[in-house]
C-alpha cells in the first residue's frame, strides 16, 4: 500500500451526529476507492492494520468492511485477503450527491457549463422546499452537464439567500462557467456542512423548447425528471430540480429487504 494511502486513511474520523462509527469507516475507505488511493484490483490491509490506522476497533473495521463487500466495492478471497474490486458499482440516486457526480462515473468525463448565478425571488413551488417564504430573494444556480463532450442533463438549484454560507456562494457564483461547482457541491465541502435528510422524486416529462436547446434535443422528446430536496437541521435547505435525458443511460436505485 502507498504512502498516499496510509495517510489518507490514517487521518482522525470525524462522525455526524447519530452516525455509527462503522459507517464513518466505510465512508473513508470507500472514499478512497472512489478516489484511486486504493486502485481497483488492489489488496486491503488487514482488520488489524486497518483499525490500527484509523484508531478504531477490529470489530468496527469488520463490519465497515462486510458493508463494501455488499456494496460491491471489495471482494473476498479465502484465505488470502480482501481486494478492491476491479469495476465499481455507480452510486444511486439513495444517497444526497451532487448530480453531476450521480451521471458520471470513474471512466466518465462530466463537465458543469454554468448557464446563471443568479438571486431571484423564489416561486410558489420552490419556497416551500427551501424554507421560506414566496418573492422572498434565493440563490438560483442553473447548469448544463456535459459528459464525455455531450450534453445529458439540465439542472436548476436553489438555496436561501440569507445562509451562514452567503459569501462563500457569491464567491463560488465567480467562477468558470465551465467545469465549475454545482450548488450542492460549494455547500457541501463547506466546514460544517452536514447535509440530510433528503429525498428525490421522479417523474418523466418532455425537454421543452427552452431545456431542450441547452440538451440538443428535440422540444418533444421525453426526459426524466429528479427533483431533490435536503434537509439541514431538520429544516428545509436545498431543492434542485435534473432533468436527464435518455442518452444519459441508466440511474441505479438500490432496493434492501
Amino acid at each position: 500500500m502507498t504512502d498516499k494511502a496510509v495517510q489518507f486513511l490514517s487521518r482522525p474520523i470525524a462522525t455526524q451526529p447519530g452516525q455509527p462509527l462503522r459507517v464513518a469507516a466505510y465512508s473513508r475507505i470507500a472514499e478512497a476507492i472512489r478516489t484511486k488511493i486504493l486502485p481497483p484490483g488492489s489488496l486491503l490491509p488487514t482488520e488489524t492494520e486497518l483499525g490500527t490506522m484509523m484508531d478504531v476497533s477490529r470489530t468496527v473495521i469488520r463490519e465497515a468492511l462486510m458493508l463494501l463487500e455488499e456494496d460491491g466495492l471489495t471482494r473476498a478471497r479465502r484465505g488470502v485477503g480482501r481486494f478492491v474490486a476491479d469495476s465499481l458499482p455507480r452510486i444511486g440516486i439513495e444517497h444526497i450527491r451532487p448530480f453531476d457526480q450521480l451521471l458520471g462515473g470513474p471512466d466518465q468525463d462530466i463537465q458543469v457549463k454554468r448557464v446563471a448565478a443568479i438571486k431571484q425571488p423564489a416561486s410558489e413551488f420552490v419556497a416551500p422546499g427551501i424554507g421560506v417564504e414566496p418573492d422572498e430573494d434565493v440563490w438560483f444556480w442553473e447548469s448544463v452537464l456535459i459528459r464525455n463532450g455531450e450534453p445529458v442533463a439540465h439542472l436548476q438549484e436553489n438555496v436561501a439567500q440569507k445562509i451562514p454560507e452567503a459569501d462563500e456562494l457569491a464567491g463560488a457564483a465567480e467562477a468558470p462557467t465551465l467545469s465549475a461547482s454545482t450548488l450542492l457541491e460549494v455547500l457541501g465541502g463547506l466546514p460544517g456542512a452536514a447535509l440530510g435528510p433528503g429525498e428525490c422524486e421522479i417523474s418523466l416529462s418532455t425537454a421543452g423548447p427552452s431545456r431542450a436547446k441547452l440538451l440538443g434535443l428535440r422540444p418533444s422528446d421525453p426526459v426524466l425528471v429528479l427533483t431533490q430536496y435536503v434537509r439541514r437541521n431538520g429544516s428545509p435547505f436545498y431543492l434542485a430540480k435534473c432533468l436527464v435525458a435518455a442518452k444519459a443511460g441508466h440511474l441505479s436505485v438500490i432496493q434492501s429487504s
